[in-house]
């Protein structure tokens, strides 16, 4: 994913760049939200195949971490220089506390206006990306729904119309009679 590695290499130290990827790997790879992301503490490492996610309204939820992801993180943690033990924050800032979310924004929208992308392209956008390929290579609707945290599935079908409007596009430019 160019922006994640853009965003890595951009990075002030190897460390950052690491933690950068690694986050921006997680929304994509995991459907995750910033929030959710940040809200990780150090108890996850070693991670495993998933991870357990509090989202909106404390709502629990188990998702699946693909060997990409889990790679990242392990060597941003291998990297960071401050101690990454008990429930202390996984992703640090520059001095070892918290990561402000803004940070993380910052980041992606730097690294769009340098690899010339919409504006639309956001930390957010990675989550809707995630989900519009789930569904396009034929996930369960309610399946994304458990994957997403979302509380109704209205939520989770709004992203059937991008799909299916993706798929009217290639079949008026790919079908001789269309």
């Amino acid at each position: 994913m160019n922006l994640a590695e853009n965003v890595g290499e951009a990075a002030s130290s190897p460390w950052i760049g690491a933690r950068d990827l690694a986050i921006l790997l997680l929304l994509y790879g995991a459907g995750l939200r910033v929030a959710e992301a940040l809200s990780l503490n150090a108890q996850v490492l070693p991670v495993g195949q998933t991870l357990r996610v509090t989202g909106k309204r404390s709502k629990m939820r188990v998702v699946p971490v693909v060997p990409a992801v889990r790679e990242a993180i392990e060597e941003y943690a291998r990297q960071c220089p401050h101690p990454l033990e008990g429930d202390v924050p996984l992703f640090r800032g520059a001095r070892g506390g918290p990561l402000n979310p803004d940070l993380v924004r910052r980041a992606v929208a730097a690294a769009r206006r340098r690899l010339g992308l919409p504006e639309t392209l956001t930390p957010h956008a990675l989550r809707h990306s995630f989900a519009t390929h789930l569904l396009a290579r034929g996930a369960d609707l309610r399946a994304l729904q458990e994957l997403l945290g979302h509380a109704s599935l209205s939520s989770t079908q709004i992203y059937t119309a991008v799909d299916a409007a993706r798929l009217l596009d290639v079949y008026r430019h790919a079908h001789p009679r269309a």
